[in-house]
C-alpha cells in the first residue's frame, strides 16, 4: 500500500515537559493511531531533560560543545524509545538514528532520533523528508507560533502566520549552539530552504494537529 508521508518532528519540551506528560501522550497515540492512510516519520527531540542534564555537567567541569550534543543525542534517543514503545506493533522495529539506515518500508510508522552532534533532531527531520520525497514537515513543541521576535524579551512581537525563509533565519541565526530553543534550528533550516521543504510550526495542542492533518483551519505559523 502506498502512504502519504506525514514527517513530525515532536519536540522532547511536550514529550517530557518535567515529567513525562503521560496525558499529551496517550492523546498523541490514539490521533497517530487512528489515521491509517498516512506514513509518519515521527523525529523526537529532546527537550527540558536534555537541557537539565547539559546544565548539571557545566556546574561540575568544562564540558565540550561536542559533549554537550551527545548528551543531549541520548535525551533524545531515550525519548524516542518511549514514543516508539507507546506506538507499538505498527512501528518499525527500532528507533532511527542514522537517517539513511536501512528502513522496513512494510511499517506505517518509523520513530527516529539524534544521530550526531553539530545539529538538532530538526535536520534529521529534514533528511528523512528528503528521503520519502516529503516537502512538508510538521514542528510540534512549546512554541505555538513563530513571532517578529522574542516575546519575553519584547512586548510588541507580533505572531506570524506566514514566513519567508530569508525571514526566518534572519531572526534563528546561523550558528548552532548545544541545547538552542528555536522553533527550528539554524541548520536544518537552511537545509529545508535549500530542498524548497514548508515546515508548519504548530506549537503542543493535539486537536491543533487533527485539524492539520485534515487540511482544515489550524494556528500555526507556515515557513515557505
Amino acid at each position: 500500500m502506498e502512504w502519504e508521508t506525514v514527517v513530525l518532528s515532536l519536540g522532547g519540551s511536550i514529550i517530557v515537559p518535567d515529567e513525562l506528560d503521560t496525558v499529551f501522550l496517550s492523546r498523541f497515540e490514539e490521533l497517530i493511531l487512528s489515521i491509517r492512510d498516512r506514513r509518519f516519520i515521527i523525529i523526537c527531540g529532546g527537550g527540558r531533560i536534555c537541557r537539565k542534564y547539559q546544565v548539571a555537567a557545566k556546574e561540575i567541569t568544562e564540558v565540550s560543545r561536542n559533549d554537550l550534543d551527545w548528551i543531549g543525542i541520548m535525551a533524545t534517543r531515550l525519548n524516542a524509545e518511549v514514543v516508539r514503545s507507546i506506538l507499538g506493533e505498527e512501528t518499525h522495529g527500532k528507533v532511527i538514528n542514522d537517517p539513511s539506515e536501512e528502513i522496513d518500508m512494510g511499517k506505517r510508522i518509523v520513530i527516529g532520533a539524534g544521530f550526531e552532534p553539530g545539529s538538532s533532531t530538526d535536520l534529521r527531520a529534514v533528511q528523512l523528508a528528503q528521503r520519502f520525497g516529503s516537502h512538508r514537515i510538521i514542528n510540534m513543541s512549546n512554541i505555538d507560533y513563530v513571532y517578529s521576535a522574542d516575546p519575553k524579551k519584547d512586548l510588541n512581537a507580533r505572531r506570524l502566520t506566514e514566513i519567508s525563509w530569508g525571514e526566518f533565519r534572519q531572526l534563528v541565526g546561523s550558528e548552532w549552539d548545544p541545547g538552542l530553543n528555536m522553533p527550528f534550528d539554524p541548520i536544518a533550516s537552511k537545509e529545508a530552504e535549500q530542498s524548497g521543504m514548508e515546515v508548519v510550526i504548530i506549537g503542543n495542542d493535539i486537536d491543533n494537529l487533527e485539524k492539520l492533518l485534515k487540511g482544515e483551519n489550524f494556528k500555526g505559523t507556515i515557513i515557505s
